[in-house]
C-alpha cells in the first residue's frame, strides 16, 4: 500500500474522532464559543479534505503519492504540463477526489439555498401580518405568547411578539434584541447550513454527530456574549427566563428555546477556568500531535 495515505489516513481520524471526543469534554468550549466553533469548523475541512486526499492516495502508486505529498506539503501547484499529462489512475485519483469533495459542498449550497427561500417566504408572510416599528427596528407581531426571534441573511429582519412587548421591561427587550442582531451580524446561519450538510453527508461520523448538538448551542452562546457587550448579565438572564417557551420557525433564531436554562446559569455564573484560551489551543495542539508521527513516517520515506 502506498505510505504517503498515513498523513491523511491519521487526520482523517484524528478530526473525525478525537477532536470531537476531546471538545465534548472540554469546559473551555462553551467559556469561548467563538473558539470552539472554529476549532469544529476547522476540523469538518480538514476531515473532507484529508478523506478526499486518502482516496486519491489509494488510488496512485508510491512515487506519484510522494510527488502530490511534496506538493501539498509545499502549497504549491503543480505545473499546468504536468496537468495535461496525467495517466489514466490520477485522473480517476482526482476525479474520486473532487467527487468527495463536492458532496458535503453540495449538500451546503442546497441548505443554504432552501433556508433561503423559507426565510423569504416567512419574510413575506410578516409583511402582510406585522408592522415595522421604526424605534426598535423590528417588526411587530401581534402574538400572546413572548417571543423574540430573527431571520438572517437578505431577509434579514428581527421579530417581537406582542406578548414580549407587554411581558419585557426595556432593558430585557434591548438585551433580547442585541442576541438576535449578533445572530444577524456574525452570519451564524451559514455555519447552521455547513453543520447540517455535513451531518448530512457523514450521518455516522462522530465528528458530524456531535456537531449538529455542538454547533447551534455555541452559536447562541456566541450571541449571548455579543449582546452582554451592550446589555447587562442580569437583563439577558432575565429575558431569556422570560423568553424560554417562546417558539419560532425552523429558519430562524430565537432568542429563547431549548438551551435558554444552560445558557442563563452560564450567563449568570463566573467562569472558574482561569485561561480558557489556552485550554483550547492545548486541546488543538494535542488533536494535532497525534497526527504527528505520522507525517513524519511519510517524510522519512519518499520512495
Amino acid at each position: 500500500m502506498n505510505h504517503h495515505t498515513l498523513p491523511p489516513l491519521g487526520l482523517a481520524l484524528c478530526t473525525g474522532l478525537l477532536v470531537p471526543w476531546l471538545l465534548v469534554r472540554a469546559r473551555w468550549a462553551q467559556q469561548v464559543p467563538r473558539l470552539a466553533l472554529a476549532v469544529w469548523a476547522a476540523s469538518g475541512a480538514l476531515f473532507a479534505s484529508s478523506v478526499a486526499l486518502l482516496s486519491a492516495q489509494l488510488m496512485l502508486p508510491s512515487r506519484t503519492g510522494h510527488r502530490l505529498s511534496d506538493a501539498l506539503f509545499a502549497l504549491q501547484m503543480p505545473p499546468a504540463e504536468r496537468l495535461l499529462h496525467l495517466d489514466e489512475r490520477e485522473y480517476v485519483a482526482a476525479a474520486i477526489a473532487a467527487a468527495l469533495i463536492a458532496v458535503p459542498v453540495a449538500g451546503f449550497a442546497r441548505a443554504l439555498l432552501r433556508a433561503r427561500r423559507l426565510r423569504l417566504r416567512h419574510a413575506a408572510t410578516l409583511r402582510l401580518v406585522g408592522r415595522y416599528d421604526p424605534e426598535l427596528r423590528a417588526t411587530i407581531l401581534e402574538h400572546e405568547h413572548p417571543a423574540v426571534y430573527c431571520l438572517p441573511g437578505r431577509s434579514r429582519r428581527v421579530v417581537v411578539s406582542s406578548g414580549a412587548l407587554r411581558t419585557l421591561t426595556p432593558p430585557q427587550l434591548a438585551a433580547a434584541l442585541a442576541h438576535e442582531r449578533a445572530h444577524i451580524s456574525g452570519r451564524h446561519h451559514i455555519l447552521v447550513a455547513a453543520t447540517e450538510s455535513f451531518a448530512a453527508a457523514f450521518p455516522y461520523l462522530p465528528l458530524a454527530r456531535h456537531g449538529a448538538t455542538a454547533v447551534p448551542l455555541l452559536l447562541e452562546m456566541a450571541a449571548d456574549d455579543r449582546a452582554l457587550r451592550r446589555c447587562s448579565r442580569d437583563a439577558l438572564a432575565t429575558a431569556l427566563y422570560a423568553l424560554a417557551s417562546g417558539k419560532a420557525p425552523r429558519e430562524a433564531f430565537a432568542a429563547g428555546g431549548p438551551s435558554a436554562a444552560l445558557r442563563m446559569r452560564r450567563i449568570l455564573t463566573p467562569h472558574s477556568a482561569g485561561h480558557p484560551v489556552l485550554r483550547g489551543m492545548l486541546t488543538i495542539a494535542t488533536a494535532g500531535l497525534a497526527v504527528s508521527p505520522l507525517i513524519i513516517a511519510c517524510c522519512s520515506f519518499p520512495n
